[in-house]
């Protein structure tokens, strides 16, 4: 909270639950810049956030539900996306956003990730990629490129990871980028983008981890590491998602893949309803946003 009266409020101070500040993450950790990111684009979304809901899971970025002043739930670990889509067929009006980490979404909750996207729900899925499980001890991940070192993994990494995007956009999602938290405005104009997309939208933000995955790698410091980014990202608008894998401290190949439309879940329902029930049918109804 302000020391006093005359502290000016902070411009995201609204919509941040000031008496859990200070946060819990390590310094230098992205995943406040990734919510910064957020905030911003739901300012200039246009969005009522009255019918915004915020769902985490389990991990680092599971934390974001509680520390964001809007609806929000923190949920089991790997069941934020199912979570979500009870919010999503219980209030079609509302905006449910999935704001969670590489382990919790890909990892345990991966079959969640690729039946929503199959179903085209109605959901922005924010995922913050670490690398590594990084509130438990950092652990290997389904992220952590092939020869990255992790308390599991101590003479490398030998298992391919997933490449996100491919994930998302091989199993339906309509919009798919990728960047880092050096490219805030980036990342935030994209977030903005899957804000007020229709069907399920997937954002993934390389997010530095110095206190495991960092430290473990030899990698050096928060700084360091946006360094890396910054020299070793390429912007390529409408890449082929199969040509998007991280390689260990190699190029990141960050923008917008995928943009189009199809039917939600929700348009399939009242299609299929409307015909099995004719006058007796009333349909789910979404707002303009």
């Amino acid at each position: 909270m302000r020391a006093n009266s005359e502290t000016p409020e902070h411009p995201m101070e609204a919509l941040l639950r000031m008496d859990r500040i200070p946060h819990i993450w390590c310094s230098t950790c992205g995943i406040g810049t990734a919510v910064s990111c957020f905030i911003e684009a739901l300012k200039k979304s246009g969005i009522d956030l009255k019918k915004v809901a915020v769902v985490s899971g389990i991990g680092c970025t599971g934390r974001v539900a509680g520390y964001v002043k809007l609806d929000s739930f923190h949920t089991t670990h790997g069941r934020a996306i199912p979570f979500a889509t009870g919010l999503a067929l219980a209030n079609p009006e509302l905006k449910v956003v999935v704001f969670s980490g590489d382990g919790d979404l890909i990892a345990i909750g991966g079959n969640h990730f690729i039946h929503a996207a199959r179903r085209n729900m109605n959901l922005t899925v924010i995922c913050v990629n670490n690398f590594i499980y990084a509130m438990t001890g950092g652990q290997l991940a389904p992220t952590t490129p092939i020869l990255a070192n992790s308390s599991t993994s101590p003479y490398g990494n030998f298992d391919a990871p997933f490449n996100l995007p491919l994930l998302a956009a091989s199993s339906g999602a309509v919009y798919v980028a990728r960047w880092t938290v050096l490219h805030v405005r980036r990342l935030s104009k994209s977030i903005g983008e899957a804000l007020n997309k229709r069907g399920f939208s997937f954002i993934e933000a390389i997010c530095p981890c110095t206190t495991l995955y960092a430290r473990r790698n030899k990698l050096g410091t928060g700084l360091d590491l946006l360094k890396f980014y910054h020299d070793n990202s390429e912007i390529r608008h409408g890449a082929d998602p199969r040509e998007l894998d991280i390689g260990f401290q190699k190029k990141i190949i960050v923008g917008k893949f995928i943009d189009y439309e199809k039917p939600i879940f929700f348009d399939r329902y009242n299609e299929g309803m409307r015909q099995a029930l004719g006058d007796r049918f009333v349909e789910y109804k979404l707002d303009s946003n």
